[in-house]
């Protein structure tokens, strides 16, 4: 398994660990980056992170579980497939121990692993006594989707998750836990979010499919798979002047070698920074 540790500050930790591969069209991927050229398809990683705190251990994003429907498993080519329990048990922890999942938005490759079958053929939370945090307008998006992202979310495991009690519904930005917040960065989908912990002076985020890899940090270009590409872009700027205000450390979604680093401008161009 690929991971990676960040020690954030006193009783804080970072693990990034990748819970497999898929491969997505170069060109939809990349929009107008060098990339863009390739007519093959292009591997990313499946990344995810745990988040230890004083108060709570957080898992941001998912993955895509072991629920999918074949068919998404052919189209995609996924591989090297992680079971988050089995990540957890590496680094010391069993799902019961999760006490928020954070899911950046309900595309199926970010929440497929909130839900899992159990022995019955019921499909029920993997983390059984964690909280998962959700924007409302997401939740929306998901339930009733347009045309265009129908494919990207899946209502089975959405329903079962409404229906165990566990799904947490918030609107906008706010404090979720002690030194752990969200804000809304909207142009992937309508109400993407990031998380934000702060420990020690320092600060670690996790901005989704804003930044999914360090091929992304420039801001001439946008995925073809953002629903709003002009607002991603505005908003990246705007994230951008907080990054660098804060020095903030970034944990990227789908970057099939690199999870933490930082963004650099350099004569007015951004650049990602990698740490490890």
């Amino acid at each position: 398994m690929r991971s990676a540790r960040l020690p954030l500050g006193p009783g804080v930790d970072v693990f990034g660990f990748s819970t497999g591969t898929f491969l997505v069209d170069g060109r939809a991927m990349f929009g107008g980056l060098p990339a863009a050229g390739r007519r093959d398809r292009f591997p990313l990683s499946l990344n995810c992170f745990l988040i230890r705190t004083p108060g709570t251990l957080i898992l941001a994003d998912t993955g895509i579980g072991t629920m999918l429907d074949k068919r998404y498993l052919a189209a995609y080519k996924f591989g090297d497939a992680v079971d988050i329990p089995d990540a957890l048990a590496a680094f010391g922890f069993a799902p019961e121990d999760v006490g928020l999942v954070f899911n950046s938005h309900l595309h199926f490759d970010h929440c497929g692993g909130n839900m899992r079958m159990n022995a019955d053929g019921e499909i029920v939370p993997a983390f059984p006594r964690a909280r998962y945090v959700v924007q409302r307008g997401e939740w929306e998006s998901a339930l009733h989707p347009v045309a265009r992202d129908r494919q990207s979310y899946l209502a089975p495991g959405l329903k079962a998750l409404a229906a165990s009690g566990r799904l947490e519904l918030v609107e906008g930005d706010l404090e979720i836990a002690g030194g752990v917040g969200i804000f809304l960065v909207p142009g992937h989908t309508e109400f993407h979010q990031c998380l934000k912990v702060e420990a020690g002076g320092r600060g670690f985020v996790v901005p989704g499919d804003l930044v999914p890899t360090s091929a992304h940090v420039g801001l001439d270009s946008a995925m073809s798979y953002d629903l709003f590409p002009a607002l991603t872009m505005e908003n990246k700027r705007a994230f951008y002047g907080r990054a660098l205000a804060g020095n903030w450390v970034l944990g990227l979604s789908h970057d099939p070698e690199i999870f933490f680093g930082r963004i650099r401008e350099t004569e007015s161009r951004f650049r990602f920074e990698a740490l490890g």
